[in-house]
């Protein structure tokens, strides 16, 4: 099968050279034939536009074409094509091009007229024939009216694009699809593929009142019908052309290539009947009967076999169910209404009917080796809304269900220490947990034993050999180490907390700061400053100075250190954040310190220089606030991050302190180091905050934070509140939040007053509330209704006086 690397690129952000890719794949999964892209191979073939045409005088079948090719003159060519015409964008390849099968343009004489070029047709720059649509399939190709004159042709026919063409072995049926593709190979580089949803826009007329269908669920377990009606036949986009012939079909029209679409983008096969040529109004999934005959769409006759699964109507059948479709209900430029099929049929029958009648097709080729159970439904509604778009039909309400066999996730089991076993790895139990996170699996792990829930997409994965086949591949066939004692070091990885600890790095790189480095040693003073918890300190038997004698028992104090050396030399704005260890005992006895993972963070001055277009303005709490509020959503944690005043550090500001808290639990704190500290390390106002990083590590994480992008406008409403001082913007948000209701998307303080009008002991905060339903439009009654509810429930916890 081939796969488009730019139509791989739509549901993954990889961004890698596609023969390492293709490397890649066939280290991890199944070979990879080739890597190429169409336009190997080929040069000097341009978009040229036919400006005048005249006959040839020698011949009755050549014509003299006068072609811009985006010089300063027209350039003469003799085509032969029977559909040349004036006003055409054309393939043009000039003198010195090559072509396909490597053969050379010159410049040359037809019957005594001077060729300066070719005008060629998409089999002759290399197009398969099988792929070539039948209306260009005889003659020259016309590009688009948006072609550039002049430009290389191959980006408008999708020639550039790399196809990697992989060899998909039986068991590896899930691949042969280029979503199936894209799991794996997310899997492969720890990616995130996003597919598009999709949405049916069902019209009023119900399909159960035209159709009904029915199922032998021994031979199809799973049998699903649409309708859409009205359609008109056409051709299908470019776009949509490019896709399919690159992947090996020919287009056809704007139905028939959506089935060809779907199968290559889900591995779904289907099949679309006219249903105005389908004999009463039941379609049936069956057996055939002794003696029928069907004449498929090869126009070859069939004489079925009993043990033949077919589709059939009234009369008889109309289709080899999971091989071919029947010539009597072709789609074609008649049809108005389309039978959509979408269906799991048995497998070893689809396998012996295609060798009996010597039917290999496609879809054969897929039932053959499965299919997802658990996508035919997306991959019909998929379908259905395609045509709706560009066939302009009206998909009926309803989906017909004939058999519908339940789908539920396999659970395998495997121990730990069996897949270290098997494979010789000293794996941990987050190492692997990883990996089948990576995969898309379900995974639980207790007392050594690994509990996967294995998605219907990967059928192929039912006892524990397979489990540890999928660690094995995704953990790199390459890096297992040898057995054999060569002394030799085996490649490492990176652990769940070491790439978690970079990815730290990089966050706060991004978000303005600097790394830095600093002494683990420091004074007794020093180390013993912005404790997150009780301890003794740790001090060196031997210390080379009494500055560098306790270990540090907190980053802030080596950060302070740092803006110190910066003011002193002039440098006023410093940013700077460590990651590092910090060491605690509990008792004197202890023999070693605990250890623990911490990042801190310190601004002083401002994260930005004054410039002819910006103006620098000193860092504030907020500032810092929203820094590690941005970072800690990194870290898969945004929805349940709280910032509450505290007053417990004596190093800090007592009023412009927050302790931050994940999950309920306090992880770090964020502020303004307190003015007499400041003054003790010698540097100006400066803001830090310290996190606990090896609490972060191990708190659970939602690694999901793609949210599609709602079609429906949002609401906003605002208001006004008088409350007393002593209320935080953290209690008012917390009441409107549990009492906004479902559609209440966010709360955005976006003012404070204090001052005249305003009684003393008491404040002005303004909020707007903006209200949103992805489903639907909302109604003013609706907003209305949360938004009253919001201020009733304000007015009762806080008496607050709506302005």
């Amino acid at each position: 099968m081939k796969i488009s690397y730019n139509w791989l690129k739509e549901y993954l952000d990889i961004d890698v050279p596609a023969t390492d890719l293709a490397e890649k794949i066939e280290r991890s999964s199944v070979e990879v034939d080739s890597v190429s892209a169409p336009s190997d191979g080929l040069k000097k073939i341009v978009v040229g536009y036919v400006d005048s045409m005249e006959p040839h005088p020698e011949s009755d079948h050549l014509n003299v074409c006068q072609v811009n090719i985006g010089e300063d003159e027209l350039s003469q060519i003799v085509c032969g094509a029977p559909n040349v015409a004036v006003g055409q964008k054309v393939i043009v390849s000039l003198p010195g091009a090559r072509i396909a099968d490597n053969v050379k343009i010159k410049r040359s004489k037809m019957r005594g007229i001077v060729s300066n070029g070719m005008i060629c047709s998409l089999e002759e720059i290399g197009f398969a024939k099988d792929v070539i649509p039948k209306e260009w399939a005889d003659g020259i190709y016309v590009l688009p009216e948006n072609a550039e004159i002049g430009a290389p042709v191959y980006d408008y026919l999708g020639m550039n694009d790399a196809l990697i063409d992989i060899d998909v072995t039986p068991n590896r049926g899930d691949m042969l699809s280029v979503r199936g593709t894209t799991y794996d190979v997310a899997a492969m580089y720890d990616l995130k593929p996003h597919f598009p949803s999709t949405t049916v826009q069902e019209g009023q007329t119900a399909t159960d009142d035209l159709i009904t269908v029915a199922a032998d669920e021994a031979v199809a377990p799973i049998y699903k019908m649409r309708l859409v009606k009205d359609v008109k036949i056409g051709p299908s986009p470019l776009w949509l052309q490019i896709k399919l012939w690159n992947a090996g079909f020919r287009p056809i029209n704007n139905v028939v290539d959506v089935t060809n679409y779907i199968l290559t983008a889900y591995g779904q096969p289907m099949h679309a009947f006219d249903f105005g040529k389908v004999s009463g109004n039941k379609i049936e999934a069956r057996l055939a009967k002794a003696g029928e005959k069907i004449t498929a769409l090869n126009e070859d006759e069939l004489d079925l076999d009993p043990q033949d699964i077919v589709i059939a109507d009234e009369k008889g059948p109309i289709g080899v169910a999971g091989v071919m479709g029947g010539l009597d209900s072709e789609i074609d430029e008649g049809t108005q209404t389309v039978a959509l099929e979408a269906a799991v049929f048995e497998p070893t029958m689809i396998r012996k009917t295609a060798q009996r009648h010597n039917l290999h097709t496609d879809a054969a080729q897929h039932f053959e080796r499965g299919v997802n159970r658990g996508g035919v439904e997306e991959a019909l509604d998929a379908a259905a809304q395609m045509i709706n778009e560009l066939a302009g039909g009206e998909v009926t309400s309803g989906i017909l269900t004939a058999a519908n066999a339940p789908v539920e996730n396999e659970s395998v089991t495997v121990t730990l220490s069996r897949i270290n076993h098997v494979i010789g790895t000293d794996m941990s139990a987050d190492d692997v947990t990883a990996i089948f996170e990576r995969l898309g699996f379900g995974v639980q792990f207790a007392d050594d034993l690994f509990t996967v829930s294995i998605p219907p997409r990967r059928w192929d994965i039912h006892i524990e050999a397979d489990l540890i086949e999928e660690v094995a591949r995704i953990y790199g066939y390459d890096n297992i180490p040898s057995t054999l004692p060569t002394g030799r070091m085996t490649v490492g990885t990176l652990t769940p907390k070491q790439r978690l600890i970079r990815s730290s790095r990089e966050t706060l790189e991004g978000l303005g700061l600097s790394q830095a480095i600093s002494y683990s040693l420091l004074n007794e003073r020093a180390a013993g400053l912005f404790l997150m918890k009780d301890s003794l300190p740790t001090r060196l038997n031997w210390p080379m100075t009494v500055d560098h004698a306790v270990i540090r028992m907190n980053l802030i104090s080596g950060l302070l250190k740092d803006v110190a050396y910066n003011n002193a030399r002039k440098v006023e704005n410093v940013a700077l954040y460590e990651q590092g260890r910090v060491f605690y005992r509990t008792d004197d006895n202890q023999v070693r310190p605990d250890e623990e993972e911490h990042i801190a963070g310190v601004i002083s001055g401002s994260l930005r220089s004054t410039a002819w277009n910006v103006q620098a303005e000193p860092t504030d709490f907020y500032e810092l606030k929203g820094i590690v509020a941005a970072y800690l959503e990194t870290l898969g944690l945004a929805g349940d991050i709280t910032f509450e005043a505290i007053d417990k550090y004596p190093e800090m500001h007592p009023g412009r302190t927050a302790a931050v808290s994940v999950h309920g639990h306090e992880v770090g704190f964020v502020g303004q180091v307190h003015p007499q500290i400041a003054s003790e390390f010698k540097i100006n106002e400066t803001y830090a905050f310290e996190l606990n990083l090896q609490m972060l590590i191990d708190m659970p994480k939602d690694d999901q934070q793609y949210e599609v992008i709602s079609k429906y406008p949002a609401v906003s409403r605002d208001m006004a509140l008088l409350v007393d001082r002593n209320i935080t913007n953290q209690q008012i948000v917390d009441v409107i939040e549990k009492r906004g209701g479902a559609y209440l998307n966010s709360v955005h303080l976006f003012d404070v007053y204090e001052g005249e009008h305003v009684p003393e002991g008491k404040r002005s905060l303004a909020y707007s509330l903006t209200f949103l339903d992805k489903e639907a439009t909302l109604t003013d009654e609706t907003v209305n209704k949360a938004f009253d509810k919001v201020i009733t429930s304000l007015e009762k916890e806080f008496s607050v006086e709506v302005r």
